[in-house]
């Protein structure tokens, strides 16, 4: 959202968006140049809004969406860091946008300083013991119940994209972010402002992964930061369609999925998602799953469900990913899997079951022969499609 918007905080506490888990307040591109004064103010007093809710009991600290804030350059972060005050404890994170091996350590160092209890310039209201430079025990801060702060880096930049300078300034960022890594919630791919240096724009009828130049840097991130022993989670390009009525290509979901689920009823939702461009979205949301990257970043509402929907592990794959991890006791190499429809070799899926079950704690499993799209918008069963052995 942009940081100008003066409904943040009453549309948190109103729960506005069913399904809304995290919110990402948008000082950067979302904003004008000559709004970066104003929408500093409007961050300070939509974060000062939701305290007050928090401690006036308005709403649970809970209940609060993961709240995030964007920010446009390092002196930005620093000038938030030290001018937010309590409100700071309410952020999970900043998001740094056109993240690179020139800025991307003096970002982190201010992260890790916040988390160290440093603090440089003036101090941080509330905090009198903080003084500039100096440190503050970190088990003190933590008795505080000061919360850890994160930094989300998106890759975006020219020396990313540019096939020359990109795996030189991949492997510098990596060494930074290897550095600070227990302060690094996640990697973002930015396809928007990839896509800028080129003059391009993907339409609705095609995924990201169609744009040749974006396809090539997206496996070449995927190849360094998507290795099992670099533990970094990339998440998705944002998708950036909510309607949509002119096509080229044939809709891209199949009807028998949405026929199975609910009938005539999930003919019409189909049509619907055809209609607002959400096809593109959950085709590019697979090929997102395919390649290794959980989460994306959505700029509509109407987005929410889908990407959830998509990252709901199906039963299928919740009953091979336990069957593999509970029979990697070396007594046997390869089996059938329950479905009695592919073969399970322990040693290769071993590392993609992991991570099955891992998305399953977050996003839950479907029951057994249910489709995502029972956990569509404007389904009102939609809790019905879950399946209890995500609690096993």
């Amino acid at each position: 959202m942009p940081a100008t918007r003066s409904e943040v905080a009453v549309e948190i506490k109103n729960g506005k968006h069913e399904g809304l888990t995290t919110v990402i307040l948008d000082l950067e591109d979302a904003i004008g140049d000559q709004q970066v004064g104003q929408a500093e103010q409007s961050l300070a007093q939509q974060l000062h809004q939701l305290l007050s809710y928090v401690r006036t009991g308005a709403m649970s600290e809970q209940s609060l969406p993961l709240l995030f804030v964007r920010v446009r350059s390092v002196e930005q972060l620093e000038r938030l860091l030290n001018g937010l005050g309590e409100s700071l404890t309410l952020l999970t994170g900043f998001v740094l946008p056109k993240f690179s091996s020139d800025n991307g350590r003096a970002y982190f160092e201010l992260i890790a300083g916040y988390n160290r209890g440093k603090r440089t310039g003036t101090e941080v209201e509330g905090e009198s013991e903080a003084v500039a430079g100096d440190d503050i025990n970190t088990n003190a801060k933590a008795e505080r119940n000061i919360p850890v702060l994160y930094g989300l880096p998106i890759l975006e930049s020219s020396n990313i994209i540019y096939r020359e300078t990109r795996w030189n300034e991949l492997l510098s960022i990596k060494e930074i972010l290897d550095e600070y890594q227990e302060y690094v919630l996640n990697v973002r791919i930015g396809a928007t402002d990839f896509s800028s240096l080129f003059g391009l724009r993907r339409s609705p009828d095609i995924t990201i992964y169609e744009i040749a130049v974006i396809r090539d840097c997206i496996a070449d991130i995927i190849n360094l930061f998507g290795r099992v022993d670099s533990d970094y989670v990339i998440s998705g390009p944002v998708w950036e369609y909510f309607s949509h009525r002119e096509r080229v290509f044939k809709p891209q979901l199949r009807v028998s999925p949405f026929e199975d689920t609910l009938g005539k009823q999930g003919r019409n939702l189909r049509m619907d998602f055809i209609s607002d461009a959400m096809d593109g979205l959950i085709r590019e949301v697979m090929m997102d799953k395919e390649n290794g990257i959980i989460g994306k970043t959505i700029i509509h509402p109407s987005h929410i469900k889908s990407v959830q929907a998509m990252y709901a592990v199906t039963h299928e794959e919740y009953m091979d990913a336990l069957a593999i991890v509970e029979r990697n006791d070396g007594s046997l190499g390869v089996f059938k899997s329950t479905y009695a429809n592919k073969m399970n070799e322990i040693k290769p899926h071993l590392n993609w079951a992991h991570r099955i079950i891992n998305r399953s704690k977050v996003y839950g499993v479907l029951h057994e022969q249910q489709h995502f799209v029972s956990l569509l918008p404007n389904h009102e069963n939609t809790f019905a499609a879950y399946s209890g052995a995500v609690q096993r």
